[in-house]
């Protein structure tokens, strides 16, 4: 993570990140990184401070390995401050990135929200990796500036941002949004709002295939990662990354993808569901296809 201060970029000088969570403070630090001046919110304090530690020991690890200097962890941490009020947040923001659990109704009733509690000129984005944005945004006042920006895990090393345009997305929020994720250091894809999108749709085939084949006992997890490695040159293999996302995780989207494309290749494999069902989601549980 080589770090250089940019200043305080010419879109978005303010940005507000709703959600705290590992995609939420990735999110904040990209900003705040970037030279914008971040308010970082959840529902509740602890979850904020977590998320805000998690944007430090990101920072200090930099640091440890000597590609972040002291001087730079600490003019980002600077940048980020912190609420548990969500009108408050947003209030001031040129831009509101939100990062809630994937949950339509949620991120549909604070949309509903913001289009009323943000200036008119305020873009409105979703982190969303595969909901209809369409539905995201029904009923939000002013859906030209509504807009999806689905950031990657880790979010400040990985280098995608896939930016979603709506039926309704102006092309200057469009535009805004694809000048601000390169100065975030991201290189930007452009997909319209369909169901999964591009990343998702394509990553989530990919790794159900790979659990069934796993299921069929084609080869073992390790070796059917390695062909992806070292065959296709992927940088991480798609049962490793399953269980780095969380299988409930990928789980949902899979579902949600079969009803909505119709297809059969996202129906879950019996090894899926059998795992998500024990509480073997990953690595955020210590085990799933592989122990962590």
């Amino acid at each position: 993570m080589n770090m250089k201060d940019t200043g305080v970029p010419d879109v978005f000088p303010r940005v507000a990140v709703l959600g705290a969570g590992t995609m939420g403070a990735g999110i904040a630090q990209v900003c705040a990184q970037a030279g914008s001046s971040v308010v970082l919110q959840d529902v509740a304090d602890d979850l904020v401070q977590k998320g805000l530690g998690r944007v430090r020991d990101f920072l200090q690890k930099g640091v440890d390995k000597g590609k972040t200097t002291p001087n730079q962890r600490d003019a980002v941490l600077s940048r980020i401050t912190t609420t548990t009020d969500r009108r408050a947040a947003a209030r001031d923001a040129h831009l509101v990135i939100e990062a809630v659990p994937e949950k339509l109704e949620l991120k549909n009733e604070l949309f509903r929200e913001l289009g009323s509690a943000t200036s008119p000129a305020c873009v409105l984005a979703s982190n969303t990796s595969s909901l209809s944005l369409a539905r995201v945004f029904a009923g939000v006042a002013g859906q030209a500036r509504c807009i999806g920006m689905h950031f990657f895990n880790p979010v400040p090393l990985m280098a995608l941002l896939e930016v979603v345009r709506t039926d309704a997305s102006s092309q200057h929020t469009i535009d805004a949004v694809l000048a601000f994720g390169k100065a975030l250091g991201k290189e930007p894809i452009l997909v319209k709002d369909s169901p999964g999108f591009a990343s998702s749709r394509l990553g989530v085939c990919l790794g159900l295939e790979a659990i069934r084949m796993l299921e069929s006992g084609v080869a073992t997890a390790e070796d059917i990662d390695k062909a992806m490695v070292l065959g296709y040159g992927h940088p991480m293999g798609p049962l490793k990354l399953t269980d780095l996302v969380g299988l409930d995780v990928r789980l949902a989207i899979a579902d949600y993808l079969r009803k909505e494309l119709d297809h059969p290749g996202f129906d879950a494999p019996g090894l899926m569901r059998r795992m998500v069902a024990e509480g073997r989601l990953g690595k955020k549980s210590g085990q799933g296809f592989y122990r962590w």
